[in-house]
């Protein structure tokens, strides 16, 4: 598997460390605190065979510029960084494709420029807070998995982990969101690696507490894709139907054998679906 080019782009608000792979037209991709390198990311592959994609590490994320001021971890001032990312590219408009908190961040991009979006792709998802409201969610303190993944995500936040110790945890903390958890060495199979950085988890955790744009979905004016697992223990199916219902122009595809992670649990499915989308 061939990495992914690292460039670094310079923008009126900062510079930011993208990874570059694939050709045809331009497909953006980030999460809201990961930290990505030259290995990839798994959901991003999903787009290479038909797309140029740019991984985008946010700002306080690898080499991208450090945030001066708290509020430049928010999940509007990365949307306002992306905006900046697309124009020094040159593209008058590109898709963005966001898995979990990264479609958190696509729903805002669309209510606030739709017109820069030439498609709008949101997997396992939601558009406002949701584990306080289901029990459904693994985030909940009423899902009966809880306090492991809890414990899990705060032992991942150590910056002085050793690798072997961190892969371990990870590998758990994804588990707990897999359909069948025993294919997790079958999905996880290329190597990749990423980190979780504490700062902007950290800010994220504050911020979901009061994330709730339903209201202003309706401002989505792009073409949108809502994709989901029926067993989404993360950000659960009810939230997608909802987005599906709210968004004018969108379309649902519900997986019925994955959890967090269709794009891996159903690839072949998930990749017909984009590509639809894409062609």
């Amino acid at each position: 598997m061939s990495e992914w080019k690292r460039e670094m782009i310079e923008t009126s608000r900062g510079c930011f460390e993208v990874f570059v792979k694939g050709e045809g037209e331009p497909v953006c991709i980030t999460h809201l605190y990961s930290e990505f390198n030259e290995s990839g990311d798994y959901f991003a592959e999903t787009f290479i065979e038909n797309s140029k994609v740019f991984l985008v590490n946010l700002k306080d994320v690898g080499n991208s510029d450090k945030a001066e001021n708290a509020y430049e971890l928010s999940m509007v001032d990365a949307v306002l960084d992306l905006e900046e990312i697309r124009k020094v590219y040159g593209y008058p408009s590109w898709t963005f494709a966001g898995h979990s908190t990264g479609g958190m961040l696509g729903v805002l991009y669309g209510i606030h420029f739709s017109s820069s979006l030439k498609s709008l792709i949101l997997v396992g998802s939601s558009a406002r807070e949701y584990s306080s409201s289901s029990s459904k969610c693994i985030y909940n303190e009423g899902h009966p998995k809880f306090k492991r993944m809890q414990d899990l995500m705060e032992l991942l936040k150590q910056q002085n982990l050793k690798g072997e110790e961190r892969n371990r945890l990870s590998k758990e903390r994804t588990q707990l969101s897999l359909f069948r958890p025993e294919n997790y060495e079958l999905y996880f199979s290329k190597n990749i690696i990423k980190k979780i950085s504490a700062n902007r988890l950290n800010f994220f955790s504050r911020e979901q507490l009061i994330f709730d744009v339903t209201r202003q979905l309706s401002a989505v004016k792009t073409k949108t894709i809502i994709l989901c697992g029926r067993h989404d223990v993360q950000c659960p199916v009810d939230f997608s139907v909802e987005m599906s219902e709210l968004i004018p122009d969108a379309s649902l595809h519900i997986f019925e054998q994955s959890n967090h992670y269709p794009f891996l649990e159903e690839d072949f499915e998930f990749k017909r679906v984009v590509k639809s989308v894409l062609s």
